[in-house]
């Protein structure tokens, strides 16, 4: 975890394969493999290689964020999970996410928040919070967002550690003329 370049060098035995080209190895695999429990195992060892800061640069050369934007759409659901997982770890990253807020990120994460699964649901709120910034937030705190967020932490609802973070959500993010606003609107 969150390594130096120069400690990696240093760590690395002879003969080494560096972490550019085996992140390559991982992005390639993922793209050419037809088997889909290769696809699940290279997603989610590139999901984990995005938690680290130093692996970042990498990642954006190797276009391993549109891997993960693409996820998003499958119809596996651990691909979906992994993908959103992958962009959660590289969004507080400033270059990072400026690039998936200009690849449609907002929409294509938010798109999450119906899904039935509750590790993609806490995934998918806390990368939205990742994701606000000054220009990102009237998308991020939509009307159509803000209506799912506040179903999402109704007292009803089944799944505590979600309807926990929607509630945090819309405490800090939203502020109440936003909330009142989605009602009027929807």
């Amino acid at each position: 975890m969150f390594s130096s370049k120069a400690r990696l060098i240093k760590r690395t035995g002879k003969n080494p394969i560096g972490r550019y080209d085996f992140l390559k190895l991982l992005a390639t695999e993922y793209n050419t493999t037809s088997s889909k429990d290769a696809q699940e195992q290279v997603l989610a060892n590139l999901a984990n290689f995005a938690y680290d800061p130093v692996n970042y640069g990498y990642i954006r050369q190797l276009k391993v964020i549109d891997i993960f934007l693409n996820a998003l759409s499958e119809s596996n659901p651990k691909l979906v999970r992994f993908g959103v997982a992958g962009l959660c770890n590289l969004c507080l990253d400033a270059i990072n996410k400026i690039y998936i807020l200009r690849n449609r990120g907002v929409e294509l994460v938010s798109s999450l928040l119906f899904s039935e699964d509750e590790e993609i649901l806490l995934t998918t709120i806390t990368t939205l919070m990742f994701l606000v910034t000054s220009e990102s937030v009237e998308e991020i705190t939509s009307p159509k967002i803000i209506k799912r967020m506040r179903e999402l932490s109704d007292v009803s609802y089944e799944h505590t550690r979600v309807k926990n973070m929607a509630t945090l959500f819309l405490d800090d993010y939203c502020k109440v003329n936003d909330a009142e606003k989605a009602k009027r609107e929807l």
